[in-house]
């Protein structure tokens, strides 16, 4: 019996000493200070999201206001639950032919504590899923600008379901999924300038002309209500976007920092520049200056991983230059995508892809690759390729929902609800006593 006991001892013993290892190295596979930094992160670019409503808010009449602000905060809670429930699966699950993601991840079966090597080694795949949750909600809210003041609410959810689904979803999979074919011809896109930004500003043009112009576009005065507003929604989007940019290392190292100072130094180069240009055109424009920083945000998103400061400079003021007069060309035109929403993030974040492909160096992050003027001209015709494939995947499917919304329930509102604003009409509410 004692020669039993022992026996039981020792083989308790062996297995507590092999088992102790085993959980070891299972939890250190999570690196605390890199979970923490992407949770901060996450919660970083949550706060953009209400940012945009404010940018945009201000910059809308009196009577369109609360349905501006009210867009961001309704995107937020309704994507919030498509990603989980399926929006998530689609992006990152299990490749299907490098072009979306499969269904096992629906409801975020198999996502859980554990780090998924593929995307995040040294955090929990849950942490990895609510940072991308607030991209894949801020893609959706950048749009709002295409089509403010004139919007059914009902069409504007339903339309704001199926563009997560059936454009931002299979982008995101192709650019940053594992086994996504952009991702595999060697795509450089550090936070989104394509996946959220390029695919955005594209999509708000194509909504913009199916829905048409606001009645009086062209004739009569639109003027923002509140430029305080959109200056609060401004710096309140560039603090956030520290956390969209440098989050997206995923590690709290090196490469965040760098991530860090380069978003910084983008949107100041072409806040300046910016109000450079309305001051020689005119006065130096409070309201330009601010959108100038946002552009150049959207700018350096795509490269902020890969470039340094100075290219950084490059970056931001060049995407100022462009945006400012893709602006003016987008009034020419006469087309009433209201808050060009084209002109900032759907141009200047096409030039932060191409830039990454020129500027972009392994000496800041080495699993990235150099560009062109690093000896690699590949990289800028990767780059130059992921551009025009979304610019004509992310027009030709918003245009085709916006129309098949506008065929069945109707897209806006009419005229009366119109004159009386959104706030009123869609929401019986107003933004001011």
């Amino acid at each position: 019996m004692k020669k039993s006991i022992n026996l039981l001892l020792l083989i308790g013993i062996f297995l507590f000493a092999v088992a102790v290892p085993v959980q070891a190295a299972e939890a250190s596979k999570i690196n605390g200070s890199d979970t923490a930094w992407v949770l901060i992160s996450s919660a970083l670019v949550m706060l953009m999201i209400p940012a945009v409503g404010l940018f945009y808010g201000g910059m809308v009449r009196k009577k369109n206001s609360l349905s501006t602000l009210m867009f961001s905060f309704a995107i937020l809670a309704l994507i919030s639950v498509q990603w989980v429930l399926f929006g998530y699966s689609l992006a990152f699950g299990p490749d299907v032919h490098g072009l979306i993601g499969n269904l096992n991840w629906v409801g975020l079966n198999g996502v859980g504590q554990e780090p998924n090597p593929d995307y995040a080694a040294t955090i929990p795949s849950l942490a990895f899923m609510i940072f991308q949750a607030m991209f894949a909600i801020i893609a959706v809210v950048l749009i709002t600008g295409a089509f403010v003041e004139r919007i059914k609410f009902s069409a504007f959810l339903i339309f704001s379901l199926l563009w997560a689904t059936l454009v931002y979803d299979p982008i995101a999979h192709w650019v940053w999924g594992a086994g996504g074919w952009l991702r595999n011809m060697g795509v450089l896109d550090f936070a989104g300038g394509t996946v959220v930004h390029v695919s955005a500003g594209v999509s708000a043009v194509a909504v913009a002309i199916v829905i048409g112009a606001r009645k009086g576009f062209g004739k009569h005065q639109m003027e923002p209500h509140s430029i305080p507003m959109t200056m609060l929604g401004a710096i309140l989007l560039w603090f956030g976007w520290f956390g969209f940019n440098a989050g997206s290392a995923i590690t709290s190292g090196g490469l965040s920092a760098s991530a860090f100072v380069v978003t910084n130094t983008a949107g100041a180069s072409a806040a300046l520049v910016w109000m450079l240009l309305s001051w020689y055109h005119k006065k130096p424009s409070v309201l330009g200056t601010a959108t100038g920083g946002v552009v150049g945000l959207a700018a350096i998103t795509p490269a902020s991983g890969f470039v340094t400061p100075l290219a950084a400079i490059a970056i931001g003021g060049i995407a100022a230059l462009i945006s400012y007069y893709a602006m003016l060309f987008r009034m020419r035109q006469n087309v009433d995508e209201s808050l060009d929403v084209w002109a900032c993030h759907g141009m200047g974040g096409a030039w932060g892809v191409i830039a990454t492909g020129i500027f972009a160096t392994t000496l800041v992050n080495p699993a990235g690759a150099n560009g062109l003027i690093h000896g690699n001209s590949a990289l800028l015709t990767t780059q130059i390729t992921a551009v025009g494939v979304t610019w004509v995947y992310a027009f030709v499917v918003t245009y085709i929902i916006a129309k098949v919304i506008d065929a069945t329930i109707g897209m806006r509102v009419g005229e009366d609800e119109e004159a009386i604003g959104l706030d009123i009409a869609q929401h019986a509410e107003r933004a001011y006593a």
